[in-house]
Parts: C-alpha cells; structure tokens; sequence
C-alpha cells in the first residue's frame, strides 16, 4: 500500500484527537483510569495501521489491520462509557465516536479486500 492514503490520514487525525480529549479528561476532569485505557487503544489504531503498511506478507498486512479494526471497536466503548458517565461531553463524544464509526467502515472494507485477495492467491 502507498504511504499517506486515507485510512493512515485519518487514523492518525483520530488519534491526535483522542490525545486532546485525554488531556481534557486528565487535566479538567481529574479522571486517570477509564482515560488511560480510552488512551491506548485510540492511539493504537493509527499504530497499527502503520505496522501494517510496512508488513511483510497479505497476511501480516490483514492481522494488523484486524487490530486496528478492534482497538478501533474498544475505543468507541470507552468513549461512550466516558460519555455515559459525564467525563466527555455529548459534542466531542459524538465526534469522536462518527470519526471511530468512519474507521470501522474504512478498515472493514479493507480487511474484506484482503480477505479475498488471500483466498485468491491459495
């Protein structure tokens, strides 16, 4: 895959959006725990999708991209766990969940891409 492509783009823009929003949690609302796991597992779908760009075989490529498709599910359950409890509020929450939503689509696709493009060339 080339470098710079839309799912690279706009899972690194989530990711510096969910830094932003942790900071808010850790500085404004004094929350340490729930925003440490809401953290991680947003910033692991970028993560991932970089490893999975430089990977070595269709099959490494499509086991980060599934990674990244379920961090990117485990982020929106802290994002609606941290709105469900008053620590986001219903704007930046609705925000980061349409974006989580729109990477789901996107590495869904993808991951169905490849998929059959494994099954191809068995």
């Amino acid at each position: 895959m080339k470098s710079n492509n839309l799912i690279q783009e706009k899972s690194f823009r989530f990711a510096v959006k969910s830094v932003y929003a942790y900071k808010e949690l850790i500085n404004v609302k004094r929350e340490y725990v729930l925003s440490k796991q809401f953290l991680r597992s947003s910033t692991s779908i970028a993560a991932n999708i970089e490893e999975a760009l430089g990977a070595q075989s269709s099959k490494d490529f499509l086991s980060k991209i599934s990674i990244s498709y379920k961090e990117t599910r485990e982020s929106l359950f802290w994002i609606k766990l941290l709105m469900e409890t008053s620590y986001l509020d219903k704007n930046l929450s609705e925000e980061l969940r349409n974006d989580a939503r729109e990477l789901l689509r996107i590495i869904g696709s993808i991951q169905l891409t490849m998929k059959k493009k494994i099954k191809q060339n068995s």
